[in-house]
């Protein structure tokens, strides 16, 4: 009767603890998917399309980048090659075409997986990698394209039809932070649509700004270090990149914060990241998140910190005690 009862306790401390586990605890966080090795790595742009394949883009900023298409699996299919761009946010459109924002050339590309060929180039910006930086695309209810710009504060629309460029909001509030202040240094970053209103991160300010069908932009939240890639799930709440602190954040529709996931457990013995590492671009494709494990150079690192040889692609399951939107 003594061992039952003992039992009986040490399952209920067990239960405590999981029920009071701490809001950095990176359950639900899983590897999805490796990186050929060998080939370019550091993926940051991600998408999905309908049968549920995720296309993960490399970034170099010699122009030497794939993108990789794993299937639902997390298996190899395809690999297209990008080389002479430098491609980041990526979105698949109403029309089922993939496209692409190339920080390399100030241009958005138009791709039609499973073909290789770039099917159509829209020039946006010029002065590309300098006074203009391409980053992360989006595309409201009438399919209109948005494409942010984390140089110049701005945020561009493209009619996919006519290929005509518009600004549709500039803002000192959406330029990075004045150096040596604001790390990493880009402003206007990752997009997302909840209705009519667009949410913009700003990566150096470390803040998620709204901007509402009227052009009003206010402050959603802040203090998010490194916010990057942004979505919202299928709940309505946001999840945000946090690629200074290796976590995603996910918040509720007041920008309160409803649960912390993730962190970095240091490198496997096969070179690649274990957890959230560098976390730049979040989508949501059958139940679940994938993350890119971007795993640049301008983060911090740790004291005992092997060097990454194998990139990732991460997966989180989506759960209601992640917090109730």
């Amino acid at each position: 009767m003594r061992k039952l009862i003992a039992i009986i306790a040490v399952f209920a401390i067990a239960v405590l603890l999981v029920d009071t586990q701490v809001a950095t605890a990176d359950r639900g966080v899983s590897r999805f998917a490796t990186l050929p090795e060998g080939q370019p790595g550091h993926p940051e742009g991600i998408a999905a399309d309908a049968a549920g394949n995720i296309y993960a883009a490399s970034f170099d900023f010699s122009g030497n980048n794939r993108i990789y298409v794993f299937g639902p699996n997390g298996q190899l299919k395809d690999t297209i090659d990008l080389t002479g761009h430098v491609p980041l946010g990526m979105q698949f459109g109403p029309d089922g075409r993939l496209y692409v924002a190339d920080f390399g050339t100030g241009a958005v590309l138009q791709l039609a997986p499973p073909g290789h060929a770039i099917t159509r180039t829209y020039p946006v910006c010029a002065g590309a990698g300098t006074t203009c930086g391409l980053n992360a695309i989006a595309f409201d209810a009438s399919g209109l394209l948005y494409v942010s710009d984390s140089f110049g504060g701005n945020v561009f629309t493209v009619e996919r039809t006519s290929g005509a460029v518009a600004t549709y909001v500039q803002d000192e509030r959406l330029r990075p932070a004045p150096a040596p202040h604001g790390f990493p240094g880009f402003g206007a970053n990752g997009l997302a649509f909840k209705g009519t209103d667009l949410y913009v991160a700003n990566t150096a300010d470390d803040r998620i700004l709204r901007i509402s069908a009227a052009k009003e932009i206010t402050t959603f939240t802040e203090s998010i270090n490194g916010a990057d890639g942004i979505a919202f799930d299928s709940s309505g709440r946001l999840w945000v990149c946090a690629n200074q602190e290796n976590v995603l954040y996910v918040l509720n529709g007041a920008g309160r914060v409803l649960d912390i996931i993730g962190g970095f457990e240091g490198v496997g013995e096969d070179g690649a990241p274990r957890g959230l590492l560098f976390p730049a671009s979040v989508v949501e494709s059958r139940g679940a998140l994938y993350v890119t494990n971007t795993a640049l150079d301008f983060r911090h690192f740790f004291a005992d910190e092997e060097p990454i040889t194998l990139f990732t692609v991460s997966q989180v399951r989506l759960n209601p005690s992640f917090g109730r939107n």
